[in-house]
């Protein structure tokens, strides 16, 4: 059977975590530069990547290449932010080869069906992941921690094996599950409890455990919003993970705060926004949920930051 390459589309954290151990087993990968300028730094750096683990620091020559490229693609991992998502998708979507698998890594919920849209004969698999990686530099990603990636088609159960098998021979920890939407509502919901608040009180996750009211009370709402939304998995125990979570990742900055400290977008839309979203569809009350949104997004525009 003919091995099929990986475009990497959003060379991040975990775009290029995932790129460097694809191709340490021996996969066709390609990186996809959103322009020139990137492209042409990509290439003065030696067109490598590095992945840096505790001491070690492992360098991964891999290619790269433009979206305009004509290159087709059989197989892309999407692992842009999402609100870049779906406009960068639709610009490669006359690459895509006609059975084309799509794996979408966004945080949140609402791009990974916007995606869906663009590309309507490509088949998407959603991805939800535990996995701990930042950016140290350009071109330079730190692993932070072990964890975890659930995928799953919302349109079909059947599994995808052989991307499953190219997974399994990268030693990436994964698992085909047809419950997708509880593992993203879930992840939505420990995002939405922990990421804003640790902005709003400049705090890495375990500065959290000093508020235990404020997070509390998020989980209660964030839980009632699951359960009214038919996600009644996604809401068991709720409050019992984010404070696992908040314990475990106590000496880590969140993916938001990040962003904000780097003066970069957040994901505010996809994480906070789209729960406050669903509950004025469901018409369920969140006050907290929403007074939390208004908080941050005045925080960011504090800081001229997008509030979208």
């Amino acid at each position: 059977m003919a091995v099929s390459t990986w475009h990497i589309l959003g060379v991040g954290s975990l775009g290029s975590l995932w790129a460097i151990r694809l191709a340490r087993a021996g996969l066709p990968v390609r990186l996809i530069l959103r322009n020139a300028e990137r492209l042409q730094d990509y290439q003065r750096q030696g067109s490598c990547l590095s992945l840096l683990s505790h001491a070690d620091c492992q360098r991964q020559a891999l290619p790269a290449q433009l979206i305009d490229s004509a290159e087709p693609i059989e197989r892309l991992l999407v692992a842009c932010k999402a609100y870049d998502a779906p406009q960068a998708v639709a610009s490669l979507a006359t690459r895509l080869a006609p059975g084309a698998q799509v794996i979408l890594l966004q945080n949140g919920l609402g791009s990974q069906e916007a995606v869906a849209a663009c590309i309507p004969a490509a088949r998407c698999v959603f991805a939800s992941s535990t996995e701990g990686a930042f950016r140290e530099s350009a071109w330079q990603v730190r692993f932070a921690g072990h964890g975890f990636t659930w995928l799953g088609d919302a349109q079909a159960q059947t599994p995808p094996q052989p991307l499953l098998d190219d997974l399994h021979s990268a030693g990436i920890p994964h698992q085909w599950t047809p419950d997708i939407l509880t593992r993203l509502w879930r992840k939505l919901a420990l995002n939405c409890a922990i990421n804003p608040l640790t902005v709003l009180h400049d705090c890495r996750n375990g500065g959290l455990l000093e508020h235990p009211c404020e997070v509390a009370t998020l989980c209660d709402e964030l839980a009632g919003l699951l359960q009214h939304c038919g996600q009644t998995s996604a809401a068991e125990a709720l409050h019992d993970e984010v404070q696992r979570v908040i314990q475990a990742t106590a000496a880590n900055y969140s993916s938001m705060y990040q962003d904000v400290a780097q003066g970069r977008r957040t994901e505010i839309s996809y994480l906070l926004g789209h729960a406050c979203a669903a509950a004025a569809r469901h018409q369920y009350p969140v006050p907290h949920l929403r007074a939390t949104l208004t908080r941050l997004q005045q925080h960011l525009a504090g800081k001229g930051l997008r509030t979208d």
